[in-house]
């Protein structure tokens, strides 16, 4: 039985970690799944293959990876090996030659209907360690949590993309200073010639007369 730990507010230091109160968070959970599952029951990443392919027929893995949050590598060999275990079926993906879909074996679709029962109440063993009023609230936060991490990867590719156009543009500026340069130098090289001097004026000779 896994108990509920120690109440008593504390401050600073790991109390004050996120990271290392959901750390503790994530291992109380599981602790309470596995209590629930038993040993010879799914794991708690096997079940949300199972339930995720459930919702939706023809899933390709890429299809899963953004539905359950499972990294790309270890939900490849998760899923291989559940195939192996006869609890998925894969075949070509009717929307994409190149990629496989999974569905749900009639073995994977018993182990899930077994399941689900069990999830139920670890959910609900876990919930009951708050109190009532605040269940709901943190349901809320995990779903928004939960929403960060899977928009995580499409911001990163979109904060790739911004600083490669960044970086393309500050060079094509640089570029175009560059060129607006070199014909300023080249007048500022150019020597300036004197103006010509005005030829002074002929001095009208007077015309001389000759007497008839």
């Amino acid at each position: 039985m896994v108990k509920s730990g120690n109440k008593s507010k504390r401050s600073g230091g790991l109390a004050a970690s996120p990271s290392h109160l959901m750390h503790r968070v994530l291992q109380l959970a599981l602790d309470i799944y596995s209590e629930e599952a038993g040993a010879d029951g799914l794991t708690q990443r096997q079940f949300a293959v199972l339930e995720a392919v459930s919702q939706k027929a023809g899933l390709t893995q890429t299809d899963l990876v953004r539905a359950t949050g499972i990294d790309r590598s270890t939900l490849a060999d998760l899923v291989s090996r559940m195939t192996t275990k006869g609890l998925l079926d894969r075949e070509k993906s009717a929307v994409d030659a190149r990629a496989k879909a999974v569905s749900l074996s009639a073995a994977g679709q018993a182990a899930l209907d077994a399941a689900r029962p069990k999830v139920e109440a670890a959910d609900k063993r876990i919930l009951a360690l708050l109190p009532k009023g605040k269940r709901d609230g943190f349901l809320a936060l995990l779903g928004e949590l939960a929403g960060e991490a899977d928009a995580a990867p499409d911001k990163a590719k979109a904060d790739v993309r911004a600083a490669k156009k960044a970086a393309r543009e500050a060079k094509k500026a640089e570029k175009l200073a560059k060129k607006a340069e070199k014909p300023a130098k080249a007048k500022a090289a150019k020597p300036v010639k004197p103006p010509k001097a005005e030829k002074p004026a002929k001095a009208n000779k007077a015309k001389i007369v000759e007497p008839t």
